[in-house]
């Protein structure tokens, strides 16, 4: 019998924890701070995704080309480098009244990267969070 796989975007059974202890130095007190933030903001305890995604919350999406699948409504990794927090698509072009206020910080089309959270205002991000959020559940319900 054929077994199905499962979609690289994903929730998952992996504890929480031990995603956090792969995570050291300084970023590890740095990722806690944002599981906080995260499920302050959402509402949602954490999952993980992907086997490396701390997603809060999900949503079914599917697009006019018949793809489609889940996400998590809020989430962010954590690597040796950086942070980072997953946000609506071109959310730095839209966001022009938050983007020059955050700090220091590198984005794409939907990822906004930190290098260490005290280079940013956490204020203005959780601001970003709950707008992402708010957009999240207007555009998939």
């Amino acid at each position: 019998m054929a077994t199905t796989k499962q979609p690289a975007m994903s929730p998952s059974d992996l504890p929480v924890s031990v995603v956090l202890d792969r995570i050291t130095g300084p970023r590890r007190a740095e990722a806690e701070e944002l599981l906080a933030l995260h499920a302050e903001v959402s509402g949602a305890e954490p999952v993980v995704w992907a086997g490396r995604i701390f997603g809060f919350g999900e949503y079914e999406y599917r697009y006019e080309s018949g793809h489609g699948g889940r996400a998590p409504l809020l989430g962010f990794a954590t690597n040796s480098s950086k942070h980072t927090i997953y946000l609506p698509n071109h959310f730095a072009e839209r966001w022009t009244d938050l983007m020059p206020g955050l700090g220091k910080y590198q984005a794409s089309k939907a990822c906004l990267y930190v290098t260490r959270l005290a280079h940013v205002d956490v204020g203005l991000l959780r601001v970003m969070l709950e707008r992402s959020l708010a957009e999240t559940r207007a555009a998939f319900g």
